[in-house]
């Protein structure tokens, strides 16, 4: 079966190009010029990735994100003109995957693409099951990507997903910044750490009884993180 990616731009001529580039790598595509329509395919197909532009007239990227994640945890590659740090970190912050700015080459848009439908796939391969790892007051079911802890059940996205299964099973290693970058993004580190600052303290709402006084992911100034190994 086709990988198929759901393209969320106004550009008419960029969506033709995106859709030509993953064409090219066997991976099937729909596209819309709305946020509106988006979430209207969304409700009607299956996609392994959505590629969402941020500056769209009336329902914006974020906006379109935030209904998105209500109900999915599809990846969400952010698509924006805008290269400033404070849009990427909102970007983040808000739910997407990851982000890339315009203009890019499709060399690294497929790059992307290919490693975040990869990431996806390999957590719902039908048959692949494995026993939910437990720790107190959390537990982590890897078939359905989510977490159970006295917040809730929550079906996490797959780099806040991957990022703590990451950590969990390194319990009480200190993990540098560049180890869960490569690992939990699979590209060689870049020296920009907002992306794992966001999906950090996205999962800490999540999971942590108090986000401001981490319980399960410990911050090691000048390090990185570590999972608690006292939980």
């Amino acid at each position: 079966m086709l990988n198929r990616v759901l393209i969320i731009d106004d550009d008419k001529e960029l969506c033709a190009l995106i859709k030509q580039s993953v064409a090219a790598e066997n991976i099937d595509s729909d596209h819309c010029y709305s946020g509106a329509d988006g979430l209207s395919m969304l409700e009607k197909n299956d996609y392994q990735l959505v590629l969402l532009d941020v500056m769209m007239p009336g329902m914006d990227g974020f906006e379109t994100m935030e209904k998105i994640r209500k109900k999915s945890s599809v990846p969400i590659l952010m698509l924006t003109s805008k290269n400033d740090s404070t849009s990427k970190v909102h970007g983040l912050r808000s739910g997407a995957d990851d982000y890339l700015t315009k203009p890019f080459n499709t060399e690294e848009l497929i790059a992307r693409v290919l490693s975040l439908i990869r990431r996806y796939t390999r957590f719902n391969l039908a048959g692949d099951h494995s026993q939910p790892l437990t720790y107190q007051g959390l537990t982590i079911d890897m078939d359905s990507r989510s977490v159970t802890t006295q917040n809730g059940i929550f079906e996490l996205p797959p780099k806040e997903f991957d990022l703590l299964l990451f950590c969990a099973k390194n319990q009480g290693k200190i993990l540098t910044k560049q180890q869960i970058y490569e690992e939990v993004w699979g590209e060689p580190y870049v020296y920009d750490d907002s992306n794992i600052m966001a999906i950090i303290s996205r999962l800490r709402k999540k999971i942590e009884p108090d986000s401001g006084a981490p319980y399960y992911i410990q911050t090691v100034k000048g390090i990185g993180y570590r999972f608690n190994k006292e939980v």
